[in-house]
């Protein structure tokens, strides 16, 4: 295995350290994402990088117990194994998550073709107000929190500044909302999560990720 790394040229050689990093740091890759300078979707270097070496890598994270995944039909690609430790997720976090991914196979279910997704911290809101696991808008600290939190894990991009999250504050929903939440029953899980429940402060990312469908 690791006489196809030393074989490679010092350029690639770094390419291939900086995809092992960001995989570890970030958990997923995707193969587009949002580029706020340029307003449009641009292809990631990293995720083609990260495709030309996929033997190696696979075999490379396979020795610590973690699978390299990709779903070439989303443009994702993602590890998972029982040895990752992440974050916690705080319990707005979690929230989040549900609604995004309600709202996500919501707009993909009304499209004829492949879309992004895109929707606003509004809607997000209203949704969670809608099952009553909100009991009000969270604070502006709270809400930069953990838009920040999944921006990280690239679920989500937020179109514009933070400093500035409002209600029609643009969020768009990354495909990687699949991994997190794949084959749940979010409008039931919504209807057990009530404000008194402690759900979510127990929650692992990454590493208890569910399979995303192939």
């Amino acid at each position: 295995m690791m006489e196809y790394y030393r074989e490679l040229p010092q350029e690639e050689q770094e390419a291939v350290t900086a995809v092992i990093q960001l995989l570890y740091r970030q958990t997923f890759l995707l193969e587009r994402r949002f580029d706020k300078r340029s307003g449009r979707f641009q292809y990631v270097k990293e995720y083609r990088e990260c495709s030309k070496h996929m033997e190696f890598l696979k075999e490379y994270f396979q020795v610590a117990g973690i699978a390299l995944m990709e779903n070439v039909h989303m443009g994702v690609i993602y590890i998972q194994g029982e040895t990752l430790w992440g974050e916690k997720l705080p319990r707005l976090a979690t929230i989040y998550l549900l609604i995004l991914k309600l709202i996500y196979d919501e707009q993909m279910a009304k499209a004829s073709a492949s879309v992004q997704v895109v929707t606003t911290l509004g809607a997000v809101n209203g949704k969670a107000g809608e099952f009553r696991v909100l009991a009000g808008i969270p604070s502006p600290t709270e809400l930069r929190r953990t838009i920040t939190f999944l921006k990280k894990y690239q679920i989500i991009e937020p179109l514009d500044m933070l400093e500035e999250l409002g209600e029609n504050t643009r969020l768009v929903i990354y495909p990687t909302v699949h991994a997190v939440l794949s084959g749940e029953d979010i409008r039931k899980l919504l209807e057990t999560f009530s404000e008194e429940d402690d759900i979510g402060e127990e929650a692992g990312l990454p590493g208890t990720f569910e399979d995303m469908p192939e």
